[in-house]
């Protein structure tokens, strides 16, 4: 998906994908869902080859890990940067780019601040 087709969505909703072992809290999500005003998703997630990846798929189930925990996919109306911004309308997104990898940043603009989207080492990583 293009990301520049994000300016002028209205976010309704964030998903988030946490991975939980015991009763240690997660660091931060795997992966993000931004549902719009007519219900479309918006997906952002860290790919192993280190690209930062958004596309339109749906949130998928929750699922068990064995010893290693589980991750949990639950609507998200805090713990991540996007929840502050949950009716507002995306103004403006903005791309980072690395010759190796691809995209490797976002920077998603609301008209009371933005979020910064990014994946480092194939993890993503969310700065709002």
């Amino acid at each position: 998906m293009d990301p520049d087709r994000l300016a002028g969505r209205r976010v309704k909703q964030v998903v988030a994908a946490w991975h939980r072992h015991d009763c240690d809290d997660a660091a931060g999500p795997l992966e993000i869902w931004l549902v719009d005003d007519v219900g479309d998703y918006i997906h952002i997630t860290a790919g192993s080859d280190w690209c930062l990846i958004v596309d339109e798929t749906a949130p998928h189930e929750g699922y068990d890990l064995g010893e290693s925990g589980r991750v949990e996919v639950v609507a998200s109306e805090r713990g991540t940067p996007f929840a502050r911004y949950a009716g507002e309308v995306v103004l403006a997104v903005d791309q980072r780019f690395d010759v190796r990898t691809g995209r490797v940043g976002l920077e998603i603009c609301f008209s009371t601040g933005s979020v910064q989207c990014g994946s480092w080492r194939g993890d993503l990583h969310l700065v709002g």
